[in-house]
């Protein structure tokens, strides 16, 4: 299997943080996609760090104008290390361009707080923000994900509009989760190229994701990056 990517923003960073960010012109974000689809159609699509509504904008267009088959929306918004990676007036256009094209959305409790507009603290309001991407939104399936939140166990909940599945288990002690939702998301938007159903695509990344923390190096100073590799 091959992949792609459009390049949306250049970041300067570590694991300590974000010093500063690059976004690419919109217009050469949208001769991005045009040049890499028309050679090469992708079979699933995963959105990451689009940084202003401008991007926002334009990959919302191309979204529509190539008809993909499968799109996962990992709307980052704050990196591992607390830095913003979306201006916080593209949130509105995330909501109205991204949601409702997407097979599944994956946000982290603190992401799915932002675009509902109300707290999200624990699995009650988990599985409620599942419920409103999908039922509100028009997301296709939600992944709300709680690593961000306190408590010895780590829970994340799933909702496709039939099937609700709460998935939990003992949080892993390490500062190494740098990337995490981007190398989820991306799992799952693999799985559904190969084919696979969008629940197994979901249960698979969670737990390929999980041995890649138990397997980091502890790289770093900070949040260091997982071992996706091993």
């Amino acid at each position: 299997m091959y992949g792609t990517s459009t390049i949306t923003a250049l970041t300067a960073q570590n694991t300590e943080g974000v010093a500063g960010i690059f976004p690419v012109d919109p217009a050469f974000v949208a001769l991005q996609i045009d040049t890499t689809v028309r050679d090469i159609p992708p079979h699933a699509v995963k959105t990451g760090m689009l940084a202003n509504g401008a991007i926002v904008d334009v990959v919302g267009a191309a979204i529509d104008r190539h008809a993909f088959p499968a799109l996962v929306v990992d709307p980052v918004m704050v990196s591992t290390t607390g830095s913003l990676l979306l201006e916080r007036e593209a949130v509105d256009a995330v909501r109205a361009l991204l949601l409702p094209r997407a097979t599944i959305v994956t946000p982290n409790a603190p992401e799915a707080a932002e675009l509902l507009g109300e707290p999200v603290t624990g699995p009650p309001e988990q599985e409620a923000a599942a419920r409103a991407l999908v039922g509100d939104f028009g997301a296709g399936a939600a992944l709300v994900k709680g690593g961000d939140l306190e408590g010895e166990v780590v829970v994340d909940v799933y909702w496709d509009g039939t099937r609700l599945e709460v998935f939990a288990g003992p949080r892993i002690a390490t500062t190494s989760t740098h990337g995490s939702g981007c190398a989820l998301a991306s799992a799952i938007a693999a799985r559904l190229a190969r084919g696979e159903v969008l629940f197994d695509a979901v249960a698979f990344a969670r737990e390929w994701v999980r041995r890649a923390i138990e397997r980091a190096p502890g790289l770093g100073r900070g949040r260091g990056p997982l071992d996706l590799f091993g």
